[in-house]
């Protein structure tokens, strides 16, 4: 099977500034990405899959963003249950037509979310 991985680089914390610093740093990001294809980088299994350790994200020379780490791999079940709502209206366009594998997907993570 193919990894899958998804990334929010616009997440902002509560004062509206971006958590992460960007563009030339999300190589920062991929380098984990493949670092845990090749088995050697570590990670926390979430309702929505595996999010990386704080130790496994190469921040060395980046100013604050240590203290922003856990806001940054924060895995939030509401937010994630609102966007799930999102998600299933879109889906609701394709009627009959979505595989019924997006669906079963669709709905094992709901449960995980409201476990």
């Amino acid at each position: 099977m193919p990894k899958i991985f998804n990334v929010n680089w616009f997440r902002k914390g509560s004062d509206g500034t971006f958590l992460w610093p960007g563009y030339g740093d999300n190589v920062r990001i991929l380098k984990w990405v493949f670092e845990r294809v090749e088995g050697t980088a570590g990670a926390v299994e979430t309702p929505i899959g595996y999010v990386p350790r704080k130790q496994d994200i190469d921040i060395s020379g980046l100013s604050g963003i240590a203290d922003k780490l856990d806001e940054i791999l924060k895995v939030d079940n509401k937010e994630w249950l609102d966007e799930c709502e999102l998600i299933a209206e879109h889906q609701a366009k394709f009627g009959s037509k979505l595989p019924k594998e997006i669906s079963s997907q669709f709905a094992a993570l709901k449960a995980r979310l409201t476990r």
